[in-house]
C-alpha cells in the first residue's frame, strides 16, 4: 500500500504535464488555423496594439472568436490567449 501512493501521484504529475503539452499545442493550431487567416503577426507586434493586459487579451481572443463564429469552447479561448500571451505579449 506504502508503494502505491508514490505511483498514484507520480501518474498523476505525469497527466498534467501532459495536459499542458497537449493545451500549448491546441492554443497554437487555433490561432495557425483561424487567426492568421484574417491577419498575420504584426497585429501582436506593433507598437500601438490595443492589448494592455492578459485580461484584455483574453477578451480581445474572445470577441475575434465570436465575430468569426468559432464556437469555441472556454478552455480553447484560454490556449488561445496563452499561446499568444507566451510568444507575443508576455504580461505576467
Amino acid at each position: 500500500m506504502k508503494q502505491l501512493i508514490p505511483v498514484s501521484i507520480l501518474a498523476c504529475l505525469s497527466i498534467a504535464s501532459s495536459a499542458s503539452a497537449a493545451d500549448q499545442a491546441n492554443g497554437k493550431q487555433l490561432i495557425d488555423t483561424h487567426c492568421y487567416k484574417c491577419h498575420g503577426t504584426e497585429i501582436y507586434t506593433r507598437p500601438d496594439r490595443r492589448v494592455t493586459s492578459l485580461p484584455g487579451l483574453h477578451k480581445q481572443v474572445q470577441r475575434c472568436e465570436l465575430m468569426l463564429g468559432l464556437k469555441w469552447f472556454d478552455d480553447d479561448i484560454n490556449d488561445a490567449s496563452t499561446h499568444l500571451n507566451q510568444h507575443f505579449y508576455k504580461f505576467k
